[in-house]
């Protein structure tokens, strides 16, 4: 026995030491057990008969941590001077920190490994002759589209065709676009893009066309309403199945893809560079936008609906209507629409209404 009548033999830690460590040691040694190791450094270390460290003591859990950790080692046997003394925490780093990391690093080449096989097999079914079960079309619901197309961005061989319209593509989703197109891109696939004008307006439009072509992407827009569309080597096409977009439908028909193909091809042609930002192109392309607008209204097109056609919001529609009242001095659209009918305006081949020959 010692003086303090506690037998040092039974402060010893636990017999069975942990040799791995989780979040519950992090968090002790976090708290209490760096408290403890603390008071260990101010006062030399801990005297081995300590009530705080015994069996029952409050900081027992604490004390057998550290010990663990290779951060208290017992400095003498002699049972009268017997002291836990604080250790270079280094050590306990390596003990920790390096089976962590070799651990890390297996699980990850582990990731990639079935990563591989999920993407062989996937390979496969994609290109597997439609099953009578399966069918030509595929529809996909929300989430599942997102994961799809990527998916199928990832497994493109040779050429990726889009047509997004400006609406509902927001920040978030471009970044991620950004991230896949260029990997498809920089693994030597081809990418065409078809936008609307309104869609040069856009910050984020255009941080995205700028990392994609700077990869060998081309990127046109043209004025006309088109819906979404992307096709994967001419051989399968996802378009919306709804008007909300949440449901898409994939198609494996090869004379369907192809006839999409085909409207994608004569859209194309009509299309303008988005780099090209020459003043007589620009002008074009207002007179293009403008056109479009009284199109609309001739047609009598809900605000919604006209401004959807054009890729913009309602608010940028309204000003442009309020620009034609202005330029055909109409104080309603109804008279705006009977002006413009009496002088046949009717979009692209209205006439010049400034022409002295009129």
């Amino acid at each position: 026995m010692t003086a303090g009548g506690v037998e040092p033999s039974r402060n010893l830690p636990r017999g069975n030491r942990l040799t791995s460590f989780g979040p519950e040691q992090r968090a002790l040694l976090e708290d209490a057990a760096a408290h403890l190791y603390d008071a260990a450094l101010a006062r030399g270390g801990i005297q081995v008969d300590d009530p705080r460290i015994s069996p029952d003591g409050a900081e027992r859990a604490a004390f057998d941590l550290l010990v663990d950790l290779g951060l208290l080692r017992l400095d003498s046997l002699d049972e009268g001077d017997a002291r836990w003394v604080p250790q270079d925490p280094s050590a306990g780093l390596t003990r920790v920190v390096s089976p962590l990391s070799q651990e890390g690093a297996r699980l990850l080449q582990e990731s990639a490994e079935w990563s591989r096989v999920f993407a062989t097999l996937s390979h496969t079914w994609r290109r597997a002759p439609a099953t009578s079960e399966r069918g030509p079309f595929t529809y996909l619901r929300e989430a599942a589209i997102g994961a799809f197309l990527a998916e199928l961005v990832d497994e493109c061989e040779q050429e990726v065709l889009t047509a997004q319209p400006q609406a509902g593509r927001d920040a978030q989703a471009l970044a991620a676009a950004a991230l896949r197109d260029t990997a498809m891109l920089e693994r030597g696939a081809r990418m065409r893009t078809l936008y609307q004008h309104s869609a040069r307006r856009s910050a984020v439009t255009r941080r995205y066309v700028d990392a994609v072509t700077r990869r060998g992407a081309e990127v046109r827009t043209l004025d006309e309403f088109f819906n979404r569309m992307i096709v994967c080597d001419r051989r399968v096409a996802v378009i919306p199945a709804s008007d909300d977009l949440a449901t898409a439908v994939v198609v494996r028909e090869p004379a369907v893809v192809a006839y999409l193909v085909d409207i994608f091809e004569r859209t194309w042609e009509r299309g303008r560079s988005f780099g090209n930002a020459e003043s007589t192109t620009l002008a074009d392309i207002a007179s293009e936008q403008r056109a479009m607008t009284i199109r609309m209204l001739i047609a009598g097109h809900p605000d919604a609906v006209s401004a959807k056609r054009l890729g913009v919001s309602p608010r940028t529609y309204a000003g442009y209507v309020a620009d034609l009242k202005d330029e055909h001095d109409a104080q309603t659209r109804f008279q705006l629409g009977y002006r413009m009918g009496r002088q046949t305006v009717s979009g692209p081949d209205a006439p010049d209404l400034d022409d002295p020959a009129r």
